[in-house]
């Protein structure tokens, strides 16, 4: 049946009085056996006033969150159960991937469960394993939370769970444990805090490297080689989007990366990019313009300055996302800047695809109230027919407001 390997080889060991790292260096086991309980019995807590007996988690940063897991492994299902009764999760994964979950988890090795390399690529799935494991818990035919829009939750994994558990009732998960996320610890705030450093550098190190006759990649290079040396208090980590990095009229599309053309004078470049402690983002962007930029785009970029000013000012405890997002289009209105989409979002714990973490975004409609330790991008970028502009701030809500964690110029960078 399940195939479970326990070692004493690999014994954790994390213990109660194993503190979190102060300057939020990148390690293996940051926080706290403590804070993984306190997250732990939250999420019980919010399972059993939902009806919930089973969570069965997919996404790598949830998982991350409630486990400690993270290694470059999620490219095969990884799986955490989690049960209002039991002390600890269950991490299921790859059978070859057991000591990464031994080296960064707080569980015990008996909730380290593998499954084998013929559920690999194959057509075993790894979801009937999971489906045995739940049927030797007695939880085949009980409510079980699955995290539909996960980007690691395929359709074929739904559809053989649903085939293993034809008596089980499947709800939607999806934002389950991101909302638990979104308010943070003080020692996931200093994460925040240690990679916004990180995004300073990366930042500074763009800007001076970005000029007329560099090659894109060239810079694209600078830019990750700062992202990942990070600071004197800490390295960095990698980031689940790559830099995006336009040019020219590339700058009215938003999410282009790099190419091997050399920058030319005359042109707008964009620079979006996020620093990254234990995977914790603190992303950042600022527009360049190589040369004399035409007055329109000065225009535009002090009128996008003068609304993020208006709208962080608005942010306090209580306020809801969409007064932030009020404030910011009252301070635009009649004016040459336009903007429909959302001008930020809720940020934490990333792997690719993103490092959003898809709960609350400062939007119209969106009643979310903000809270102080939760961490914010506001990026109102702005994109038209030949040109785009995009600067944006990471910010902590705090009890006095908006802590933007990066320092940074927030203006139009002109390079001539």
């Amino acid at each position: 049946m399940t195939k479970r390997i326990i070692s004493e080889l690999y014994k954790g060991f994390i213990s109660d009085s194993y503190p979190f790292v102060i300057m939020a260096q990148l390690a293996r086991q940051p926080f706290s056996r403590g804070e993984y309980r306190d997250r732990l019995h939250e999420t019980q807590r919010r399972m059993e006033d939902r009806g919930l007996n089973v969570l069965l988690i997919t996404d790598p940063a949830n998982i991350f969150y409630l486990s400690g897991y993270d290694a470059y492994s999620f490219y095969v299902p990884q799986i955490l159960l989690v049960t209002p009764d039991r002390d600890q999760p269950v991490w299921v994964g790859r059978d070859q991937d057991y000591t990464c979950a031994t080296e960064t988890t707080w569980l015990d090795t008996d909730n380290i469960v593998v499954y084998s390399d013929e559920y690999v690529d194959s057509e075993k799935h790894p979801m009937s394993f999971v489906a045995d494991i739940l049927n030797n818990w007695g939880r085949a035919d009980t409510t079980i939370g699955v995290e539909m829009k996960s980007d690691y939750f395929s359709a074929h994994a739904y559809h053989e769970l649903s085939r293993a558990l034809p008596d089980a009732t499947f709800e939607d998960t999806t934002k389950f444990v991101n909302f638990i996320r979104m308010v943070k610890s003080d020692a996931e705030v200093e994460c925040h805090r240690q990679a916004a450093k990180i995004s300073e550098q990366a930042m500074k190190q763009g800007i001076d490297t970005i000029s007329a006759g560099v090659s894109e990649s060239d810079a694209a290079a600078t830019v990750y080689e700062a992202l990942l040396e990070g600071t004197d208090e800490t390295g960095g980590d990698y980031p689940a989007i790559v830099p995006l990095m336009p040019s020219g009229k590339g700058t009215g599309s938003p999410h282009l990366t790099w190419t091997n053309e050399k920058y030319e004078e005359g042109e707008p470049v964009i620079l979006e990019l996020a620093g990254v402690v234990n995977r914790y983002h603190s992303p950042l962007t600022r527009t360049i313009f190589l040369g004399e930029p035409p007055e329109q785009v000065r225009t535009a970029s002090q009128i996008i300055v003068d609304g993020i000013e208006a709208a962080l000012d608005a942010v306090e405890p209580g306020v809801t996302c969409e007064e932030v997002e009020q404030v910011w289009r009252e301070r635009i209105k009649g004016t040459i800047v336009e903007k429909e989409s959302r001008i930020g979002y809720s940020t934490g714990i990333g792997y690719p695809p993103s490092w959003v973490e898809k709960t609350a975004s400062i939007r119209p409609g969106d009643q979310t109230e903000l809270q102080p330790n939760m961490v914010f991008h506001m990026i109102p970028g702005v994109w038209f027919d030949d040109y785009g502009i995009e600067i944006s701030e990471s910010f902590l809500v705090t009890e006095d407001g908006a802590e933007v964690l990066a320092d940074v110029p927030r203006e139009l960078i002109v390079k001539n």
